[in-house]
C-alpha cells in the first residue's frame, strides 16, 4: 500500500511538472511577445485582417495553439486534483500483524521526521471515505445493567450527541433497573431525532448463562453474542459499544466504515492493544485462542444480515463449547469467544484503525494510536480502575471524559435541520402553547414554566430495599438543592428506614454530589436511600415537581413528607412504623386512627 500510494504521488508530481513547463513556454512565446510596448493578442477576434502581420496561415496556427494550451491547462488542473487527493492520504506501512501510518515531512529523509500515526486497518484505497447520507439513521446497541452502568451510559450518550449530525437509534439491552432509569431519562430529555428501544436482558440470560465467566461484567458481558437474535430482523447493521466509551468525533465517521467491508467480512474490530492474548503477561498465563494479538470488543461493527445468513448463533456456540472443555471459563467475557471464532475464521473480520478504540487498560500500547488530538476518535476505559488507570496521557483523557460528564445535557436538545423527527411535532405543539400566553401578563414567566420538561435521572446511586412482610413500612420523602447537601448525613443517622430524595442540580453539581456521597461512609453505608436527580432548567425552583418525583418512587405503603431542614428525632422511624397487629389502610388518615403516632 505504501509503495502504491508513494509511487502514484511521484508519478503525478513528475507528470504535472513535465506538462506545466511546455505550457508556460508556449504562453510566453505566443502570448508574451510585445512590440512597441503593446501586447499582441492571441484571440482571432482581436487580430485585425488589415494588419500586415495577419495571414490565413498564422491565424490557423494561433487557433491551434490556443486549443492546445486550453487542453494542457485542463490536464494540469486534473492532475493537481489527483495529486491533492493522493497527498490527503497517509501511506501505510505494514509490520507483521500491525498496520501503522507514518507521514514524512517534504524534503527530508531523516527517520526522526517519521510520525508514528494511526493503525490504518486492512483497507487498500487511497481515496476518501464514503459519506453518510445527511438524514441516514445510525443504529447503536449498548448492553446496560444496574445503577452504575446507567450513569456511564449517560456520559457515553452525551459524547455521541455532542458530535453527531445524523438521527440516532439506540438499542439498549437492559435489565429492569437500567430500563426504568434510562426510559425516564430519555423521555424527559426529549432530544430531537433520537429514538430509543429497550430489550429485556433478563430474558436473554438463559442464552448465555451456561458459559462460566470470570470477568467483572458478569453475565451481561456475554450478551453481545446474541445480538443477531435479539435485535429486529430487519436491522441490517449496528455499532455495538461498551458503556465505558467516550466519543471524540462524529459517530457517522465510524458508520461510514461499513462501506469498506468486502467479501465475507461481517465484524469490524480494533486490534487488542495489550499483550493478553500473546500469553506472556505472567508465568503459566493461558489465554483463549486468538489471531495474533486478538481483537477488543469494546467497539464492534456488526453486519447483522450477513451474520444471520452465516448462522452466527450456531458458529459461536460450537466454538464456545469446544474451547470451554479446556479453558473451563472465559476471562474476558464475550471477547474471548469472539476471538476464538475469528481464529478459526479470520475472513470474518475487518480490522478497524486503532483510533476507533484507544484502550486505556493496564499493559496497553495505546500511545501508538495517536500523536495529536485530531488523531483521537474513541477512548475506551476498559479497566476495572477506570479513571485511575495508569497511562502517559491519562490527565488529558480524564479531562476529556469529565468535560462530557459535567456537560449541560439541555444544550444537546438542538434540532437537526432538514431531518424531521417525532420531537419536531412536540416542539410545534409547545411553540403553539407558548404563543397563546400573554407576554404582558405579570405571571407570564410562571405560566411559561408549566411547559418546561426537566430532565430526570432516577436512582442516581445504588439502591436496595426489601419491603417489610407486614406491609407497614414508611419512607421519608424530601427535596433539596446543592446548598442543603450537608443535611444528608444527619438525616441518615436519625432515620434508619427507606428515604426518597429529589435533588435539583446541574450536571456539574450532580458530579459534585456523586463525589461527596462516595466519600461519605454514612451515605455509602446506606443502600435504602433513593437519590433522584432533577436537572436544573429555567429560573425557578420547581418545589412541587421535586416533591412529586420523590413521592412517585416511594415503594412503601406510607410516607413521611418533610422539609430537608427538619431533622427527625432519633427513633422516629420505629415510632411511625406500624405493628403488623395494627395494620393501617393506606387510604386512612394517620391522625384519625393513631393520633399519638402523628406527633
Amino acid at each position: 500500500m505504501l509503495g502504491v500510494c508513494r509511487g502514484r504521488r511521484k508519478f503525478l508530481a513528475a507528470s504535472l511538472t513535465l506538462l506545466c513547463i511546455p505550457a508556460i513556454t508556449w504562453l510566453y512565446l505566443f502570448a508574451g511577445s510585445f512590440e512597441d510596448g503593446k501586447p499582441v493578442s492571441l484571440s482571432p477576434l482581436e487580430a485585425q485582417p488589415h494588419s500586415p502581420r495577419y495571414t490565413a496561415s498564422s491565424q490557423r496556427e494561433r487557433e491551434s495553439l490556443e486549443v492546445r494550451v486550453r487542453e494542457v491547462e485542463e490536464e494540469n488542473r486534473a492532475l493537481r486534483r489527483q495529486l491533492s487527493l493522493a497527498q490527503g492520504r497517509s501511506p501505510t506501512h505494514r509490520r507483521g500483524n500491525h498496520s501503522k501510518t507514518y507521514s514524512m515531512e517534504e524534503g527530508t529523509g531523516d527517520s526522526e521526521n517519521l510520525r508514528a500515526g494511526i493503525v490504518a486497518g486492512n483497507s487498500s484505497e487511497c481515496g476518501q471515505q464514503p459519506v453518510v447520507e445527511k438524514c441516514e439513521t445510525i443504529h447503536v446497541a449498548i448492553v446496560c445493567a444496574g445503577y452504575n452502568a446507567s450513569r456511564d451510559v449517560v456520559t457515553l450518550v452525551k459524547s455521541v450527541l455532542f458530535h453527531r449530525r445524523n438521527p440516532l437509534h439506540f438499542h439498549l439491552i437492559a435489565d429492569s433497573i437500567a430500563e426504568q432509569i434510562l426510559a425516564t431519562l430519555f423521555q424527559t430529555w426529549m432530544v430531537p431525532a433520537v429514538r430509543v428501544d429497550f430489550y429485556n436482558a433478563d430474558e436473554l440470560k438463559s442464552e448465555v448463562s451456561w458459559i462460566p465467566n470470570k470477568h467483572y461484567s458478569g453475565i451481561y458481558g456475554l450478551m453481545k453474542l446474541v445480538l443477531t437474535k435479539t435485535l429486529p430482523a430487519n436491522l441490517e447493521r449496528v455499532i455495538v459499544l461498551d458503556t465505558d466509551i467516550t466519543f471524540a468525533t462524529d459517530i457517522a465517521e465510524l458508520w461510514a466504515v461499513f462501506h469498506k467491508f468486502k467479501g465475507q467480512q461481517v465484524l469490524g474490530l480494533v486490534e487488542n492493544q495489550s499483550d493478553w492474548y500473546l500469553g506472556n503477561l505472567w508465568k503459566n498465563h493461558r489465554p483463549w485462542p486468538a489471531l495474533g494479538r486478538g481483537y477488543n470488543t469494546g467497539v464492534i461493527l456488526l453486519l447483522l444480515d450477513k451474520l444471520r445468513k452465516m448462522k452466527w448463533e450456531q458458529m459461536w456456540r460450537l466454538t464456545a463449547e469446544r474451547e470451554l472443555m479446556g479453558m473451563l471459563s472465559t476471562s474476558l467475557a464475550d471477547q474471548d469467544i469472539f476471538n476464538a471464532v475469528i481464529k478459526q475464521n479470520p475472513f470474518l473480520v475487518y480490522q478497524l484503525p486503532c483510533f476507533w478504540n484507544v484502550q486505556l487498560s493496564d499493559h496497553t500500547r495505546s500511545e501508538q494510536c495517536y500523536r495529536d488530538v485530531s488523531d483521537l476518535k474513541v477512548i475506551h476505559w476498559n479497566s476495572p480502575k477506570k479513571l485511575r488507570v495508569k497511562n502517559k496521557h491519562v490527565e488529558f483523557f480524564r479531562n476529556l471524559y469529565l468535560t462530557f460528564l459535567e456537560y449541560d445535557g439541555n444544550l444537546l436538545r438542538r434540532e437537526l435541520f432538514g431531518c424531521p423527527s417525532e420531537a419536531d411535532v412536540n416542539s410545534e405543539n409547545l411553540q403553539k402553547q407558548l404563543s397563546e400566553l400573554d407576554e404582558d401578563d405579570l405571571c407570564y414567566e410562571f405560566r411559561r414554566e408549566r411547559f418546561t420538561v426537566h430532565r430526570t435521572h432516577l436512582y442516581f446511586l445504588h439502591y436496595e430495599y426489601e419491603p417489610a412482610s407486614d406491609n407497614t413500612d414508611v419512607t421519608l420523602v424530601a427535596q433539596l438543592s446543592m446548598d442543603r447537601l450537608q443535611m444528608l448525613e444527619a438525616i441518615c443517622k436519625h432515620w434508619e428506614g427507606p428515604v426518597s430524595l429529589a435533588l435539583y442540580l446541574s450536571d456539574a453539581e450532580a458530579q459534585q454530589f456523586l463525589r461527596y456521597a462516595q466519600g461519605s461512609e454514612v451515605l455509602m453505608g446506606r443502600h435504602n436511600v433513593a437519590y433522584h436527580i432533577v436537572y436544573k432548567e429555567g429560573q425557578f425552583y420547581p418545589v412541587n415537581l421535586l416533591r412529586n418525583v420523590a413521592m412517585k418512587h416511594v415503594s412503601t405503603p406510607y410516607m413521611f413528607l418533610s422539609d430537608i431542614d427538619f431533622l427527625p428525632m432519633y427513633g422516629l422511624y420505629e415510632y411511625l412504623s406500624l405493628d403488623s397487629s395494627q395494620t393501617l389502610s393506606p387510604n386512612v388518615s394517620c391522625k384519625t386512627t393513631f393520633p399519638e403516632r402523628c406527633l
